[in-house]
Formats: C-alpha cells, structure tokens, sequence
C-alpha cells in the first residue's frame, strides 16, 4: 500500500508525510527483525519458548503479539497518524488551490507543430491580402480627375451600336444627327437681349454654385416628401456634394423658385427671367409628356469606375420626349469630357416591353461596349445642355467624372 497516496499533498504537506512515512518504514523494518529473528530461532531449535499466538481475535494487545500481524499494524498506525494530520491542519488540495492562485500563471509556450514532410526552409503562407499589405493609393486607385479626362476623346462620330440579339425587321431606324443633341443657356431667352447667361456660366464659378445650390434649396423646401424633416437632415441632403431629387415643373400661380430668382436677379440683371420661368424652360425641352422628375447628380469622383449601361425608362412616350442634362462643370472656361453622362448611340430604337415598368429604368448588366462606340459628350461654352430621347441610346455615368455635378430633366 502507498500511504502518500492516502491523502492529497502539496508542497508542505508532502514533507510531513513523508517524515511519517520513514517513521513507520523505520518501526516496520524493525518489527520485522524482531518477527524473523524468532521465527529463525524457532525453527533452528535456540527459542527459549514456544512462538505464542493471540489470546484473542479481539484483543489489540493479542494483535501485536501476533508476528503476521505486527506489520499490519504498523501500518494502521501510520494511516492514523496520516489522516488525523491532515483533520487538523487543512487539507493539501486547499493549500495547493491558494498556493496557485497567488501565483502568476504563465502563457503556454507557443510551439508550432512540424510537418515531417516539409523541408527546412518556411513556406509563404497563402492568405487573401490585407488593407494594411497595400498603401490608400493602391487599395483606392485615386486618381487626379482633371488629368485623367484630357486623355479621353468626345468621339462624336462614333459608329452605331446594334445589339445582336435584337429584332431588327421591325425596329425604327434612327436618322443620324438626332442621337445628341446640344444647347445652350441662350437659346433658352432668345428674346432677352444681351443676357449673357451662357458666358455667366461658364466662366463665373459663383454664378454656377448660387445658382446650383439656390435650385437645390427651392426643390427641397417645395417638395411634401421633405417637409417633415428635420433640420439637421435638410442640413445633410443639401450638402453640395450629395445627389438632391424631386420635381422642376412650376405652373403654381405662387412663385416656387424664389431663391433661384433672386440668385438670377443678383448675378444677370433685373432683366433676367424668375426662377420658376428658368425651370420651365430647361423642363420644356423635354417635349411632350414629360415626367417632371428631376435630379441632381453627383456621381464618383477621384476614381476611374466601370460603365453600366442602362436605359432611363426604354421609353418615349410622345415620341419626342427627351432626357435633358444640365452640367456644372468642375471649373470656369471647361472645355472637355467628364460632366455629361456617355453614351452609346444605337442604330435602331430600343424600346422597353409593355411589361416593363414605365419608370424603371432598363439595365444591360454585364454588357461590354468597345471604346470606338462610346461617345463622351463635351461641354464647353454654347454646350452646357445635352438631350436625347431614351430609345435612341444607351448611356452611363462617365468612367471618369470630373465636375460639380449634372442636372438631369425628365
């Protein structure tokens, strides 16, 4: 029997026991003895008397005269003395509870488990890469706008596109020269003489933000959608460099626009139309059957995105009902790409299902156009107004924008 094993120990505890356990050898050892000498005599003749047993199964002192049992009970004696230590001081495992909790416990070693198979040398580890493995630049490809828009091309004369799965037989051939069409902000007041709007425009980048902003504002405070809002959520949605949506028709008898008006009065003289008659006549070059919505865009900028190209609607419902762009450009006296949304222009009307919701728009997802096809319509003075009818082409914001925003009039 193992008598350490009687009771748990730590580290106190186990020298104690210890120190009884070699006690008790010791008396075993000697008992022994004494037990083999006898016998020895016994059987060899030299005893001095007859080896007696036990007067009674019951008597302890019987017990210790027997020699098969001496050694038995040395060990009770031992196991006595065990477990009346550990009844009055406390037990070994509390002592090994409180011991361990006063000390620090250390981290387990951070051993890395070899693959025999492999050689010596580490391996890369394969991992999709991180946002800190690129700099902001390479992770965002930012790029400088104005550069990036002087390399691309109006490309005016691009080719027609016709979609190979088309039905062709029936569909309506579209007379070249009426895909995109230019305006200008003159040609909207022909009758006001000396009125300089278009020159204003472009070349006043404080004109283009009053006007802008004092149009933003009108919408926003005339549409019941709106009204409800908090301030601190009107603050937001007329932030400039958020897209603003709602309604450019004016026919109440009350002045709408009137911050717009006063933005014209201040900038283009008392001659110069109210904002409502501004309104109108950008809303009247969307022909007949208009849908009165109205946007401004702004769309991504400092990054070069992909072309989706889409349909507004698929539809003309006048048969001259146009999509009308009025674009603020970036910076005065602009001449080039990036403001107006590109197109493709197509060889036969593409006109939406009667199934197809009226406004949804119709998106070609997936669809890859070669760059010969792509138009990117120019602005510059006498063109700050581009319009097409939506089944003429098929069109995308710029992949490269560079501007203040687009006005879009429907």
């Amino acid at each position: 029997m193992d008598l350490v094993s009687l009771v748990p120990t730590g580290a106190i505890e186990t020298q104690v026991v210890m120190m009884i356990v070699e006690c008790v050898n010791l008396h075993v050892e000697v008992k022994a003895k004494a037990v083999s000498d006898e016998l020895e005599a016994f059987l060899t003749g030299h005893s001095t008397g007859p080896l007696k047993p036990p007067t009674t199964s019951k008597s302890i002192h019987g017990m210790a005269h027997s020699p098969a049992l001496h050694i038995m009970h040395s060990f009770s004696l031992a196991a006595i003395s065990i477990f009346a230590y550990s009844a009055v001081i406390p037990s070994a495992s509390g002592f090994a509870a409180r011991d361990a909790s006063s000390r620090t416990r250390r981290p387990p070693p951070n051993r890395t488990r070899r693959n025999p198979s492999s050689s010596s040398s580490p391996k890369p580890i394969k991992r999709a890469p991180h946002q800190f493995d690129h700099t902001k630049e390479e992770a965002r490809p930012f790029l400088d706008n104005n550069l990036a828009v002087k390399e691309q091309l109006a490309n005016d004369d691009a080719p027609v596109y016709t979609f190979e799965d088309g039905d062709t037989e029936q569909a309506t051939i579209i007379p070249d020269g009426t895909h995109l069409v230019y305006f200008s902000l003159d040609e909207l007041f022909p009758n006001i003489a000396d009125l300089g709007f278009s020159h204003k425009f472009c070349t006043d980048g404080k004109f283009r933000d009053d006007l802008r902003n004092s149009m933003r504002e009108d919408i926003f405070d005339s549409t019941p959608a709106y009204e409800n809002l908090p301030e601190k959520a009107r603050k937001i949605l007329l932030l400039p460099d958020s897209s603003l949506q709602g309604s450019w028709t004016c026919r109440d008898e009350t002045l709408r626009m009137k911050k717009l008006t006063e933005v014209l009065k201040h900038h283009l003289g008392e001659q110069s139309p109210t904002g409502d008659e501004f309104m109108e006549a950008i809303g009247s070059l969307c022909g007949s059957e208009p849908s009165y919505h109205w946007i401004d865009i702004v769309g991504v900028m400092n990054r070069r995105i992909p072309h989706s190209w889409h349909q507004d609607t698929g539809r003309s419902r006048g048969g001259d009902t146009k999509t009308v762009l009025l674009g603020f450009p970036k910076e005065d006296n602009y001449s080039g790409v990036g403001v107006f949304s590109h197109a493709v222009k197509l060889k036969y009307e593409k006109v939406s299902s009667k199934e197809h919701a009226l406004d949804d728009p119709v998106v070609y997802s997936g669809l890859k156009i070669d760059d010969e096809y792509i138009v990117r319509p120019q602005f510059e003075q006498g063109k700050e107004i581009v319009m097409f009818r939506d089944v003429d082409v098929i069109h995308s914001s710029p992949d490269v924008a560079y501007r203040s925003s687009v006005m879009r009039f429907m």
